[in-house]
């Protein structure tokens, strides 16, 4: 059992890197009993917390949802196709599945409730903040953001005393440095949709997350980022399967 200390944030890391369907998966105590995180693929993530399964951006191309837990909440970021798919927001629906999305997902999926940056509410006694996620610098050949602003969502999620950051598809946004007491953040790192490895450090400095997981990082080489980060005591690194 390993304590990490980082400031006034305490985490107990039960089991890092066992498998679960080929997955690697992290644990962590809370103040309510353990969280678990599995680590499905690019920006598709499983989470499970007294009794509760959630699903952020749950694509089928990543993993065999048949085999996986039915959804309580469905989280989803933004619309593109890597992150939205309708079929398995049918697979993973139950009677009292909750499904959080954004106003263009919701065009696509006509169901669910709509969350907009700035959003707070509570889902499968869960509290789930909407953040801001965008480019500022990369841009499509037009000369418009990959992903505009107010279009998706990046979520965090209250578990107990912990917060968990997913970003979604995001750069290194000054709305960031509002961030306070984030436990563990998931953080895009492909270019050109997102952020280079020294753009993703610029974000973490702005908040000291306890535990940055670089996520959605598609061919860009991971070392750049640890080494970028390997002379700083606020945060750790760890890399899991999720390119």
């Amino acid at each position: 059992m390993n304590l990490i200390i980082a400031g006034h944030i305490f985490l107990i890391l039960l089991t890092a890197g066992t498998k679960q369907n080929d997955f690697e998966i992290d644990i962590f105590k809370t103040s309510e009993g353990e969280l678990t995180i599995t680590f499905i693929e690019h920006g598709t993530l499983m989470m499970q917390f007294k009794g509760k399964t959630i699903h952020i951006d749950p694509v089928g191309t990543y993993a065999d949802y048949t085999k996986l837990p039915k959804a309580d909440l469905i989280l989803i970021t933004h619309h593109h196709g890597d992150h939205l798919d309708t079929k398995v927001i049918e697979l993973l629906q139950k009677e009292t599945t909750e499904t959080v999305l954004t106003e263009i997902c919701h065009e696509k999926y006509q169901e669910g409730i709509i969350m907009k940056n700035g959003d707070t509410d509570i889902f499968a006694g869960i509290t789930v903040e909407a953040v801001p996620a965008y480019n500022i610098k990369h841009m499509r050949n037009d000369n418009t953001p990959f992903h505009p602003k107010g279009e998706g969502n990046g979520y965090i999620l209250h578990f107990g005393n912990k917060k968990v950051y997913v970003a979604g598809d995001t750069e290194n946004i000054p709305e960031m440095a509002a961030l306070k007491d984030i436990d563990i953040a998931f953080l895009p790192m492909n270019l050109p949709y997102t952020m280079t490895p020294e753009m993703v450090v610029d974000a973490a400095k702005m908040f000291n997350p306890a535990i940055l997981y670089p996520y959605h990082f598609g061919n860009t080489d991971t070392r750049i980022l640890l080494n970028l980060m390997k002379n700083q005591t606020k945060t750790e690194v760890r890399i899991r399967k999720m390119n």
